[in-house]
């Protein structure tokens, strides 16, 4: 049994009528060989959901919402609430399966079962079948949700055959600390809010300075008169002697992206080659993550170009920072933080955006090395559990009208370099998938690598962004183009680039 965190439980808090909190994953397996069916999958489920925690807790809800919720074992756990089959209409290409699994993942999941859903979907034009996968994003990060899914991964066609059978749920030979428990009781669940309720006052000032440290790179607050001097103070105070480097402006530009989002969603999905990607990395001695980030920095200047919509200052992007310990893994819930740094869509000359990225990033990377920013978790601590059920989504609206912190989210989760397989099919790509707020946009963009290709997944609020399918196309241009201006030609010999929508 554990108690959410106060970045689980706003996780929770986040979700309306128009907003789903989960993170998801397309996976596209070559199953020419029929491998990949119900049965099997079911059987490996079963065989392997003590791997990963969040596939069998769900929710035990302290009463009047009076305090966070706990994570408890689910005594009428039934995989059928949680395993689903369809099929495609010929022909089954790419944009009808986009187009299924952007209703799929528009819907919430429910929160009377574990968090999570699996969707086999067959009838792909290739004869080959894509699994998604999504969890709420209150039980996994990143890290945690690539945890989740190497438990259910091989590394060769037969290995799920090989490995010894497992019980699913908790038996007499597993360690203790393994064992899903029981939620406490009502009287143990209100005598924990009374205890968590009078504390709070303390916790929250405690919170707040350690927050105020890191004012000059919170959004929103980074704007205000005196954060740089405010955030000296508050780090005199909390004996932290770290210097930082100079913090960028973060005024977040005004863009078709940012606003109200509604209930729907529609997705794209891609992959460009990360030998090409580690090629402009090399030739221009940065990070793959650098050169990531360009792409989709230029990718949204095109396409705000096409617009007539690109601003004149930088968009405002946040980062998520995996922090998770060695000693935290396999833990359900949360340990992210997130670099806050401007994206240079304002420069016309893609050398020099390349650059500024560059630049941009490595000093967002230094500053967060010497002092890993801790105030996402700590502003989601200020507020009291039932005050903060109410008005999280309240101020997120708000926030989207008036002044939204951000205009968008990136992710770039690394994965391994060589094939896996499920059931015995090998996954030939995977597209990761994440959430849209009111607060940080109507577009997110994730990637993720996998066996010698960058896989994208890009998420949007129809309402905001009309095309995603474009934006995707830019994102291959933008690759093509980086090649042309910074590789000799020597090095481009045989460079090509793949963007595939499947």
């Amino acid at each position: 049994m554990r108690q959410l965190t106060a970045l689980d439980a706003q996780f929770l808090n986040v979700e309306t009528e128009t907003t789903t909190a989960h993170v998801a994953g397309l996976a596209i397996l070559d199953s020419m060989r029929g491998s990949v069916n119900r049965d099997a999958i079911e059987a490996l489920l079963l065989d392997r959901l003590h791997l990963s925690p969040a596939l069998s807790l769900r929710l035990a809800e302290v009463p009047l919402g009076l305090d966070r919720p706990y994570w408890a074992a689910d005594p009428r756990f039934d995989l059928r609430n949680h395993l689903f089959e369809l099929s495609l209409p010929a022909p089954g290409d790419d944009w009808q399966l986009a187009r299924v699994v952007a209703e799929i993942h528009a819907r919430r999941l429910d929160r009377a079962h574990p968090l999570w859903e699996m969707h086999l979907i067959n009838g792909l034009a290739d004869g080959g079948v894509a699994i998604y996968t999504k969890v709420h994003h209150a039980a996994i990060d990143g890290v945690s949700g690539a945890e989740t899914l190497a438990a259910l991964l091989d590394l060769t066609p037969d290995g799920h055959l090989s490995r010894p059978p497992q019980c699913g749920h908790a038996s007499a030979d597993r360690p203790e600390a393994e064992r899903p428990q029981a939620a406490p009781g009502l009287l143990g669940m209100l005598t924990g809010a009374v205890v968590n309720t009078a504390a709070h006052p303390v916790r929250a000032a405690q919170s707040v300075v350690k927050a105020a440290g890191d004012i000059d790179v919170i959004p929103l607050a980074a704007g205000l008169p005196g954060a740089k001097l405010i955030a000296k103070a508050a780090r005199l105070v909390t004996r932290d002697r770290h210097r930082r480097p100079e913090s960028p402006s973060l005024t977040v530009p005004r863009t078709p992206l940012n606003g109200p989002i509604s209930a729907r969603r529609h997705l794209s999905f891609g992959s460009v080659s990360l030998k090409d990607v580690k090629r402009v990395a090399k030739a221009n001695a940065m990070s793959v993550n650098d050169v990531v980030m360009t792409l989709c920095t230029s990718a949204l200047r095109s396409w705000l170009s096409e617009r007539g919509a690109l601003p004149a200052e930088p968009l405002i992007v946040a980062v998520p920072v995996a922090v998770r310990t060695a000693g935290a893994r396999n833990r359900v819930g949360n340990q992210i933080s997130a670099m806050v740094a401007p994206m240079p869509t304002n420069i016309p000359d893609p050398v020099e955006r390349l650059q500024a990225v560059g630049a941009t990033m490595s000093r967002a990377k230094r500053r967060f090395a010497l002092a890993p920013a801790t105030w996402l978790n700590e502003l989601c601590s200020v507020l009291p559990a039932p005050v903060t059920t109410l008005a999280t989504p309240a101020i997120f609206r708000l926030a989207s009208v008036a002044f939204p912190p951000i205009n968008l989210i990136i992710s770039n989760v690394p994965g391994p370099q060589f094939p896996l397989y499920l059931c015995g099919a090998r996954v030939l790509s995977y597209y990761p998938m994440s959430v849209l707020t009111d607060m940080s946009g109507g577009l997110n963009i994730t990637c993720f690598s996998y066996d010698g290709m960058l896989d994208f997944g890009i998420v949007a609020c129809p309402e905001r962004v009309d095309d995603v399918w474009g934006l995707l196309g830019h994102l291959r241009t933008a690759l093509d183009e980086l090649l042309d201006e910074r590789v000799s030609d020597e090095f481009r010999d045989g460079v090509g680039v793949d963007l595939m929508a499947g």
